[in-house]
């Protein structure tokens, strides 16, 4: 029997074998839109979150209309509060697999030894940044190593901004955040010396290019003043770009034999993600995704979005099952008891 509970009641841990219509894995802006949109359909909806979320370093949300600056823990705090108002559960744990039932749902399986049944999954994990092996940048994520120019760009504005080159597009990055400052200083370390062209195109916006492989940052009171080069040499700087690989957390899928794929930029892998259609439906039916574990790209605002699409055409599909089993119920009536 399919579980529903109103606001405010349900239980911190659900029961052992419980089921619900949809089993969202995953508690940032993509998951718990898709939670409060399914919700609000009347389903029976159970989030389930790691409590890892990605955006845990920034001071706040940046480019959500309304939200602007918001601290990422108030916008999920105000998201939870919005899914149980609406009858949804919350529960924190990691699943660790899922398993195709016999009746086409699945049992989704958590670390601790607990599992759950769903009829439909929702999967928004989210990704992993692998930041470069360069000392003093994890310590920094989020502040002042920073990645996208949308995200943060804004609030280092006109400031000394050093980019990090590891592969083919960090000439394409260093142009990009000349955009928010006239001051930007590419550090060649790994990558390849730019070509001809692309030496022209940084020289006429005034970038300057730094040879030599980078060894660490030089902080002050925990804040980035300068770049350290493995020859001795410092260079001031106050922010540094950096291109993570971004792989989706993902995992657990792999038991049901759904795998991510490489995604390529300038003939290089950057990452991996799940793919999926434009509603979030996986190659595995049942199974749909949102936000950054397929999207690698995608802001908070676009991770919400693709949360609410995704619930939508879950929605959709949970309806014609329905629909199909009316309809053949009402062609092969059960005879009556004698």
């Amino acid at each position: 029997m399919t579980t529903r509970n109103p606001a405010g009641t349900e239980a911190a841990v659900p029961s052992a074998e419980e089921h619900f219509e949809v089993v969202v894995v995953g508690g940032g802006a993509a998951g718990l839109s898709g939670a409060l949109t399914l919700a609000r359909a009347r389903r029976s909806v159970l989030v389930i979150d790691s409590g890892q979320p990605r955006n845990a370093p920034a001071d706040g949300v940046h480019a959500y209309l309304g939200r602007e600056g918001t601290p990422p823990g108030r916008l999920v705090a105000d998201g939870r509060d919005e899914v149980r108002a609406h009858g949804g559960r919350i529960t924190e744990g990691t699943v660790v697999g899922a398993e195709r039932g016999d009746d086409g749902g699945f049992r989704v399986l958590l670390a601790g030894g607990g599992a759950v049944r769903a009829d439909r999954l929702l999967v928004t994990t989210g990704l992993i940044d692998q930041l470069p092996q360069v000392d003093g940048v994890r310590e920094l994520w989020g502040k002042d190593v920073l990645h996208c120019p949308y995200c943060h760009g804004w609030e280092v504005r006109d400031q000394a901004i050093g980019i990090l080159a590891t592969g083919p597009l960090a000439v394409h990055q260093a142009l990009m955040w000349r955009q928010w400052s006239g001051d930007i200083t590419l550090f060649q370390h790994t990558a390849a010396r730019p070509g001809h062209e692309e030496a022209e195109q940084l020289a006429a916006l005034g970038v300057t290019v730094v040879e030599g492989e980078v060894s660490g940052l030089v902080t002050t009171d925990g804040r980035l003043t300068a770049i350290r080069l493995a020859d001795g040499r410092e260079v001031a700087r106050q922010a540094l770009v950096v291109a993570p690989r971004m792989t989706a957390r993902a995992g657990f899928l792999t038991s049901l034999g759904l795998e991510t794929a490489d995604l390529e930029r300038g003939g290089q892998v950057v990452g991996h993600h799940v793919p999926a259609d434009p509603t979030g439906a996986t190659a595995l039916a049942g199974v749909w995704v949102a936000g950054n574990v397929a999207d690698l790209n995608e802001q908070v605002i676009g991770a919400a979005a693709g949360g609410v699409r995704a619930a939508v055409a879950i929605n959709a599909d949970l309806i014609a099952e329905a629909t199909r089993r009316a309809v053949a119920a009402r062609r092969s009536p059960v005879p009556p008891e004698l």
